[in-house]
């Protein structure tokens, strides 16, 4: 049969079908998705489960002037189907191709770009308050009629303090905003807390909601003028019929029209209930209930294991609808290395044992940290706040007065969104928390909203807190084993993916505060790297010795304080020293070299010929906004490779031809 989808080349040409046809529709986006991204990976349960929204909405809606606002973006690949991009789905998160998440510069379907959590809502409101402004503006600046503003934000969304926000902002305006909360019970772990409780609670109650409406139409029209009282006196009234229709209660009392609980998968039942929504010309919340990975049973039939496993799926992981067969396991391969945020949560594990003031803390990314090991091992000592980075540290900082010693697992760019917890509560009152930042550096396919490339600059600044970054696994263990044992706030910055395979230690050191390390022995050139930049000076260092040109590698290993008595030798013995990071360069680990140097009479200079001092060369992230992609393939582009980093030494000694093209 030929497919409806192939015909929908923008969302207007879904206006003419009939609602048997749209539902057709849906599940053909559904199996679109299901063919296309098991085979390259992607985001994966929470699309399948927004088919039947994306297609009620593009049906009503005429977009882009009227906005649909996909909160996070992990579920708008339906949304990207339907608005010309169907058959670019395929280069979805890979290098030059479509993004993750939606992306201003990629469709004007897409109102606004996002990667966090729970900001559509808030987006929201200035949208359609910015409408409400604009009409009233003389032309070509205004006039224009407005069109109608939805969020859809998932239940796991709603736990972030910052869509409450937003949801008291427009309660309070009477802005006329249709939120749809797509309930799923699943953020990418299951969600916590008791908001997540009360939405889970909530089913389809369709025969109570009518019933209250009905209750209401029969109160008004009673005769000899009792009607006409009850609309008199209604608000009271009404307010005690909210009780019938206990679910919506908490939205009412913000000033928000409750609509709901709808089937999230019935196109009929989702029009009919927005129709409803758009007419009301206030704020409404349209509560849709679905199925993370509706369609793919198992993903639907797993339960809450089987949702979490199939949030996103690796290339190759479908075949023909199903799960792909396991691929026999070599007996002669070589093990990989560990994973960073395995070797952290097993570690976590021995220092909970080791000292029972220790407890994990993660903002709903229980497995993304590896926190999901200490979950079970100790349950105790473990808390998931929910997609509420802010609670995070104010939690952390809470027991670090009662005197425990939290371990805060937050990836580097979620950790943005709690910057002034650190400022205010955490680092002013010199409290004992070690933050844990996963995902450092170029994350890869996610892109530029995950990249965690900002850490160091934005951290540094901070009075009282220790910044380190592990070049290894082994340093890994040492570093959270010295942060914990440090009486203050700690940071530990450390990649995604396979670390450097060396041993494990049997048992950890405390580290001394500010002091690095020599690796390496050469003479003319000294790198100092810091975290993931010690192994790429380690391989520049490798294509310079094959050019015969011998150079000095160290790990600086701390970003706060600077080993300054490091970079005193480093700068006394070479004539150039080049730092490597894999962070913004502004008011990153090379900035701090070069302010350690200054502040000591240190002399360094970027200048390439002043005599008496030694040169600074600075390496690291380019002052702009990295692009998804496979790891290799960014690096490449920004110049963070081992051979990258020996060509330009190269070049600044004077020999730019000595290092052969890769």
């Amino acid at each position: 049969m030929t497919r409806l989808l192939d015909r929908i080349d923008r969302p207007q040409d879904l206006h003419g079908l009939s609602e048997d046809e749209l539902q057709r529709v849906a599940q053909e986006v559904r199996e679109h998705i299901i063919d296309t991204v098991g085979e390259i990976g992607g985001h994966f349960g929470a699309n399948l489960g927004t088919c039947e929204i994306a297609v009620a909405l593009h049906s009503l809606l005429d977009s882009p002037r009227d906005k649909i606002l996909w909160d996070v973006g992990h579920q708008a690949y339906p949304h990207k189907v339907l608005t010309g991009r169907r058959d670019g789905l395929g280069t979805i998160r890979k290098y030059d191709g479509l993004a993750p998440f939606c992306a201003i510069h990629e469709s004007e379907h897409d109102i606004m770009g996002a990667g966090h959590a729970s900001t559509s809502i808030g987006y929201g409101v200035g949208l359609r308050e910015g409408m409400r402004l604009r009409e009233r503006l003389p032309a070509p600046q205004g006039g224009q009629e407005p069109g109608r503003v939805v969020a859809v934000i998932g239940d796991g969304g709603m736990t972030g303090g910052v869509a409450f926000e937003a949801v008291h902002q427009a309660g309070g305006l009477g802005t006329p905003l249709v939120v749809i909360l797509n309930d799923n019970g699943m953020s990418i772990s299951p969600n916590v807390g008791s908001l997540s409780r009360y939405f889970q609670g909530l089913r389809l109650k369709r025969r109570l909601w009518h019933g209250r409406e009905k209750v209401e139409e029969v109160l008004t029209d009673l005769p000899a003028g009792i009607g006409d009282l009850v609309e008199r006196v209604g608000p009271p009234i009404k307010g005690s019929m909210k009780l019938l229709n206990a679910e919506g209660e908490l939205w009412e009392s913000l000033d928000w029209a409750y609509v709901g609980v709808v089937d999230g998968h019935d196109v009929h039942a989702l029009r009919q209930a927005l129709r409803q929504a758009f007419d009301a010309d206030r704020p409404v919340v349209v509560h849709v209930k679905t199925v993370k990975g509706k369609g793919f049973a198992p993903a639907e039939d797993g339960g809450l294991a089987g949702m979490e496993k199939w949030h996103a799926a690796k290339p190759g992981s479908i075949v023909d609808g199903a799960p792909a067969p396991s691929k026999p396991v070599d007996p002669d391969a070589a093990p990989k290395p560990p994973a960073y945020t395995q070797v952290f949560g097993e570690r976590m594990i021995e220092e909970v044992r080791r000292d029972r003031r220790v407890v994990g803390i993660t903002a709903a990314m229980n497995s993304g940290t590896g926190l999901n090991l200490l979950q079970s091992a100790e349950p105790d000592h473990y808390f998931d706040v929910g997609i509420a980075e802010q609670q995070a540290l104010l939690f952390a900082a809470g027991l670090a007065l009662e005197g425990l010693k939290p371990v805060a697992a937050i990836y580097s760019t979620f950790l943005q969104r709690a910057y002034d917890q650190i400022v205010h509560d955490v680092c002013l009152q010199e409290l004992d928390v070690v933050l844990a930042m996963d995902r450092a550096g170029l994350v890869g396919d996610d892109g530029p909203t995950h990249h965690g490339v900002f850490d160091i600059a934005y951290l540094r600044s901070i009075p009282n807190i220790v910044l380190a970054a592990p070049r290894d696994e082994a340093q890994l263990v040492h570093l959270l084993h010295t942060g914990i044992e440090h009486p203050g706030t700690f940071a530990l910055r450390y990649p995604r993916g396979e670390a450097e395979g060396v041993p494990l230690p049997s048992a950890p050191l405390r580290l001394d505060i500010g002091r690095g390390e020599v690796l390496r022995q050469g003479d003319r050139v000294a790198i100092l790297g810091y975290g993931s930049g010690v192994s790429v000076g380690l391989a520049a260092a490798a294509h310079l010795s094959a050019a015969g040109i011998e150079v000095t590698v160290a790990d600086g290993r701390f970003a706060k304080p600077v080993d300054v008595d490091l970079v005193r030798s480093l700068a006394a013995e070479h004539e150039l020293l080049v730092t490597i990071e894999e962070g913004v360069l502004p008011g990153g680990f090379g900035s701090a070299v070069w302010e350690a140097a200054e502040e000591h009479g240190i002399p360094l200079t970027t200048a390439a010929d002043l005599p008496g001092a030694t040169r600074l060369i600075r390496i690291g992230m380019p002052d702009r906004y990295v692009t998804h992609g496979a790891p290799p393939l960014l690096h490449a582009e920004v110049g963070f490779t081992g051979h990258a980093v020996a060509v330009r030494v190269a070049t600044a000694l004077g020999v730019a031809g000595a290092v052969p093209a890769e």
